[in-house]
């Protein structure tokens, strides 16, 4: 096909688009990390569909193999009939009308906590049909069309006219197989959702900063163990510097610390939950992200009036201790089992006392967060392996084989967690190395990885008056200059740590991706890696610090020179030199 003039082809995997010279619809291809991870698990999660419905037509064999079968009647024949039978339930569930649209079957199947999809209760399994809510380009559905097999359709929205029309020509430069496949729509994606409720296997959310708008209907729209896919990159506000903000948007309320990243995957976790609640449903994490500038995180959802129950379990409040690295996480709720009844009461607390008992400062109070494990770890061990055995088809290949292997070794059961440098900083002492604080640890009894949220990052599920009871016993051995009596680090060290701490290094001291030197931590490919400017909105010279110094010659996208702002200096940003001539400073 022949490329019209003030276009360029961008290729990225098994797709190419057109993209404009001009900033009319967005583009980054920073997000090429977002992209393949996202094949990857879109990949994964149709493999394990097949598997359960393998595994669930399997224990329907075996049930039917139990029961006696009348002379005239084989196994085949009860597990059709039962198949009829559900198939007639399933066609007596209730009907909604909705406005100017067809009735649409409303799924009110409640399996107590179970979890099952609504594919799951028919003899076959259908292919999985895709929504992408805000397509841009339409990049994303494209590369879901031409790289993910077994998908039957992708749906790209958008709700302004030159992305979607941007999207048609993409579509129909890729081939007569993306147009079979990919179907590109002008609506407010809010709106499609929730008329369109439980249509969507894969729901795909990649907006440009907050989601908070779209999860209500987003969490409507997903079939029963469908996944939906989120992004947010509104990091500020996630991670504590607009901390009002966030709990206007998510409903939680988040505190500074290092760990800031992954409490900001945990907000928006318990945020979908809590839409989820709304309607009888709740998540199943399977893979929760922090990379570049952005969170993304994938989560299964299901359909139980008995699960939701279970929701406060899964939640806590987080105490941050403003003069030490100490924390302490409450969790909203507790089940108290009597025989064969479970019931539900709030938590107790506090579980702190009004100062911190470390170092005698108060505490910040921030969440409710999602304190539930944020990965499955069976899922991101297939995913692991799924990009692995298909190196050359992930054009972001190193990136997330380094992101998925520091996941696959963290405790997925240990929310949040310390900085070593943290705690040195706090107490003025040198640092230990990883590997002797490590060991440290492991030698006293508890589990300690690492993060992929953070390089310094520590999880483990040693109390924090254990974590300090080590770094006194390093002081000892390392003495540090006095500080004034009233500082956190001395009133830490004021007192005698009740173990004694056996540096000797441990055998489990280093990780599997460690002893075999795989990288984890991967630099920027480029410069200018990061977020680019809203669709719509003129780049000028301001952005230099976004898209690097070829903004001014127009190499960006390889197009033509892009209009610089030329109005005169301000008088705030105006001097005069030495002969009384005024230059821009």
């Amino acid at each position: 096909m022949e490329i019209p003039e003030g276009y360029s082809v961008v290729k990225e995997g098994e797709a190419q688009i057109l993209m404009q010279t001009s900033n009319t619809v967005f583009f980054n291809k920073a997000q090429v990390n977002n992209r393949d991870m996202s094949i990857a698990v879109l990949r994964t999660f149709i493999e394990k569909r097949k598997e359960e419905h393998e595994e669930m037509l399997n224990k329907r064999k075996k049930k039917h193999e139990k029961k006696p079968v009348g002379e005239d009647t084989t196994v085949s024949d009860a597990i059709s009939k039962e198949e009829r039978q559900a198939e007639s339930a399933e066609s007596q569930q209730d009907k909604v009308k909705c406005e100017g649209e067809k009735e649409v079957d409303v799924d009110v199947a409640v399996n107590d906590g179970k979890k099952s999809s609504s594919w799951k209760r028919t003899g076959d399994i259908q292919p999985p049909v895709v929504l992408e809510a805000l397509a841009a380009s339409g990049l994303r559905a494209l590369r879901y069309a031409r790289e993910v097999e077994g998908i039957a359709k992708v749906i790209a929205l958008d709700i302004e006219q030159a992305s979607v029309e941007a999207c048609r020509k993409n579509i129909e430069f890729n081939g007569p197989m993306v147009c079979s496949k990919v179907e590109a729509n002008q609506a407010d994606a809010r709106v499609y959702m929730l008329t369109h409720p439980k249509e969507f296997d894969v729901v795909d959310i990649d907006p440009y900063g907050s989601p908070s708008t779209f999860l209500d209907s987003a969490v409507q729209s997903v079939s029963d163990g469908g996944i939906l896919m989120c992004t947010a990159t509104d990091m500020a506000v996630l991670c504590g510097t607009s901390a009002e903000v966030c709990y206007s948007k998510y409903g939680s309320y988040p505190v500074k610390g290092k760990y800031c990243h992954e409490m900001a995957l945990r907000i928006l976790l318990a945020s979908i939950e809590s839409h989820a609640n709304r309607y009888k449903r709740y998540i199943v994490p399977v893979l929760s992200v922090h990379m570049d500038f952005y969170i993304r995180v994938f989560v299964r959802i299901f359909t139980s009036a008995g699960e939701i129950k279970n929701a406060p379990l899964k939640l806590s409040y987080v105490y941050q201790c403003v003069g030490c690295d100490s924390f302490h996480l409450q969790t909203l709720g507790r089940v108290v089992t009597k025989n064969n009844s479970v019931k539900h009461y709030p938590g107790f607390g506090p579980t702190v006392p009004q100062e911190c008992a470390d170092c005698g400062k108060r505490f910040n109070m921030g969440g409710p967060i999602w304190s539930a494990p944020m990965h499955d770890q069976d899922w991101v061990l297939s995913i692991l392996e799924n990009v692995k055995s298909m190196r050359e088809r992930y054009p972001a290949y190193e990136k997330i084989l380094a992101v998925l292997t520091t996941i696959s070794e963290e405790l997925h059961d240990v929310p949040l967690f310390v900085s070593l440098h943290n705690l040195c900083a706090t107490l003025k002492c040198t640092s230990p190395s990883a590997v002797m604080f490590r060991s440290a640890v492991l030698n006293a009894g508890y589990r300690i990885s690492g993060s992929h949220v953070n390089p310094l990052g520590l999880k483990s599920d040693a109390p924090m008056e254990v974590i300090w009871d080590i770094m006194r016993c390093w002081v000892k051995n390392h003495p540090i200059k006095a500080q004034p009596p009233d500082h956190p680090g001395s009133v830490i060290l004021s007192k005698e740590p009740k173990i004694q701490a056996n540096f000797s290094r441990a055998v489990a001291s280093l990780s599997k991706a460690q002893v075999k030197k795989v990288k984890r931590f991967l630099p920027n490919p480029e410069k200018n890696w990061g977020p680019k400017v809203r669709a719509g909105r003129q780049i000028t010279s301001k952005h230099v610090s976004i898209y690097g110094p070829n903004v001014l010659n127009g190499d960006e996208n390889g197009g033509d020179p892009v209009e610089t702002n030329n109005e005169e200096p301000s008088a705030k940003r105006q001097k005069a030199d030495n002969n009384g001539v005024v230059t821009q400073s």
